[in-house]
């Protein structure tokens, strides 16, 4: 009996070791990311559609459950509010596609899968200039979501930075979907979401405005 309870605080002390180095490596690459300042490719600086989508892979956080629809809609107000990009619908007629995870502030956390985390029949959005309609049908094409492909909800486990995290891909191309290919910026720190100044847009607005500084300070 001894000797299976130190083997499975063997394995439990092996399984945390490999969530902990797991955590350092992403803490470490989000840093890096966050220091990408100068690496935009050209489509971005020429982009003018963008679609703002949850993190498919995140759940729904019982303590809040509405904290990721809230953070896109933020998102989004923002992005209208800086005038340079117009939110669309669908990732098909979107030169970018941002996605948005809000943090509960934990590591590991349970949280509730399987859920349309995407599927917004109606959108209205009071803005300075008015209001935004917009509307989609079904679910949200060249989504992919990881974990059980079902359409019941499931408990699952996430693990991950604590942090906020915003990531921007390329729209408007060919399978695979945007979101499988490599992210084009990701920007992943405490509060990056909150509203009302969303400082994740505020850097990305940043980045793009220095590359150009950049392109035009070039013969």
């Amino acid at each position: 009996m001894r000797l299976c309870v130190r083997r499975m605080e063997a394995v439990m002390l092996v399984r945390m070791r490999v969530v902990l180095l797991l955590l350092v490596l992403a803490a470490s690459f989000a840093i890096a990311d966050n220091k990408k300042k100068n690496s935009l490719p050209t489509f971005v600086l020429k982009a003018r559609t963008v679609v703002i989508l949850i993190d498919p892979d995140a759940g729904i956080s019982a303590n809040s459950p509405l904290a990721n629809e809230t953070a896109q809609e933020d998102v989004e107000k923002a992005i209208v509010k800086w005038g340079r990009l117009t939110p669309v619908m669908e990732t098909q007629t979107a030169d970018l596609v941002i996605t948005v995870r809000k943090s509960s502030g934990k590591l590991v956390q349970s949280t509730i899968g399987g859920a349309p985390t995407n599927d917004r029949p109606v959108v209205v959005q009071p803005t300075d200039n008015g209001v935004r309609f917009g509307g989609q049908q079904g679910h949200t094409p060249d989504v992919a979501q990881s974990g059980p492909q079902d359409t019941k909800p499931y408990p699952k486990t996430e693990i991950g930075p604590a942090e906020d995290i915003f990531v921007v891909y390329e729209g408007r191309t060919d399978a695979p979907g945007p979101l499988e290919r490599p992210p084009v910026w990701r920007y992943v720190a405490k509060d990056a979401l909150h509203s009302p100044d969303v400082p994740a847009v505020a850097e990305f607005r940043k980045l793009i405005e220095t590359a150009e500084k950049q392109q035009k300070s070039k013969p």
